[in-house]
């Protein structure tokens, strides 16, 4: 594994062209900072892979109306069921969670706090959506395939690259780490063959970003279903199949739930992409004033008519900003 990933960076290094004309670059939603107490976070869309010579001005792949959940069951025919429960305590879902079945299915189970909206069932047209972006992202074309299908133990961490990652048959991850590197985004395809169960496993799983990368920048594309199991999990999944993430007292899961079946979560904390389509930036509550600099969030959060809050009520006016420094400066 290790002599693959050696030969695959000096590809790389010697053919920078078509590294950069094969890599995916995520289009997703763009949204305000969230205003409740839970953080959310932001997202940029995904590019569609290109040819081997250059790079694709095809319109990207994007989630549509399914971006805005957190946590979504999109089986087709009314068969969607989201399943939160509050063992062990606590369990929280930071973003809107939806099912395609009625509101029966969405069951918020001894106190399982979900900071957004429930929808169910959604409109036909989140379902379509999740759909096209499922089999948008099947057709992504692979810039690194590993074919070991288990990754066991501290001394079986595993390294990649930014672009397209392919596993052919399924991956299983336990007690080990996944290190994403370079300037992102990641695809990671499971299943990408045409043989094995395609299943994404995860026990005591650890996904490691760069410094100041954004955990919606990390897709996962999975041929059958996802399980998390006390994991540090990291990304937006996409599931042909079912989507369970059991965090018992530890774990988080920052991305999105997104499944053509059902969807259950038990304990830990989920926090979703907010707005837009697949993947970017930690949103959460900011003082953005006029004249302070970007700091990573949107101003519509800045806490305009708080004076001891925002700069923007410290005499500032649009174009000619307040206190941008010390002293009213």
């Amino acid at each position: 594994m290790y002599v693959h990933n050696l030969l695959h960076r000096v590809r790389t290094l010697a053919r920078p062209g078509l590294a950069a004309g094969v890599l995916v670059t995520f289009a997703l939603l763009s949204a305000a900072c969230s205003n409740d107490s839970a953080s959310r976070i932001n997202a940029p869309p995904l590019l569609s892979s290109a040819s081997n010579s250059q790079s694709s001005s095809a319109s990207a792949p994007s989630l549509g109306s399914a971006s805005n959940f957190a946590v979504l069951s999109a089986a087709d025919g009314g068969g969607g069921a989201v399943t939160c429960t509050n063992t062990p305590s606590p369990t929280t879902i930071n973003g809107d969670v939806g099912s395609s079945g009625g509101p029966a299915s969405i069951v918020n189970s001894t106190g399982c706090v979900i900071n957004g909206a429930v929808i169910a069932p959604v409109s036909a047209g989140v379902v379509a959506d999740f759909d096209k972006a499922y089999a948008a992202l099947a057709r992504e074309q692979c810039t690194e395939t590993i074919n070991q299908p288990a990754f066991t133990g501290p001394t079986d961490a595993l390294s990649v690259n930014s672009g397209v990652i392919c596993f052919p048959n399924q991956a299983t991850f336990t007690n080990t780490t996944l290190t994403l590197t370079g300037n992102g985004p990641w695809l990671l395809k499971i299943g990408s063959g045409t043989a094995g169960t395609g299943a994404l496993t995860g026990t005591d799983f650890n996904v490691v970003l760069p410094s100041g990368a954004n955990p919606c920048d990390v897709t996962w594309w999975v041929r059958s279903g996802a399980t998390m199991t006390t994991s540090q999990f990291i990304g937006t999944i996409l599931a042909g199949q079912a989507i369970t993430v059991t965090s018992g007292a530890v774990g988080t899961f920052k991305g999105r739930a997104l499944a053509k079946a059902a969807v259950t979560i038990t304990g830990g904390t989920l926090t979703g992409c907010t707005g837009g389509s697949l993947g970017g930036g930690a949103k959460e509550k900011c003082n953005q004033g006029v004249g302070n600099g970007p700091e990573g969030c949107d101003p519509g959060n800045s806490n305009q008519g708080d004076p001891n809050r925002s700069n923007d009520e410290r005499g500032g006016t649009p174009g000619n900003p307040g206190r941008k420094g010390g002293n009213g400066r």
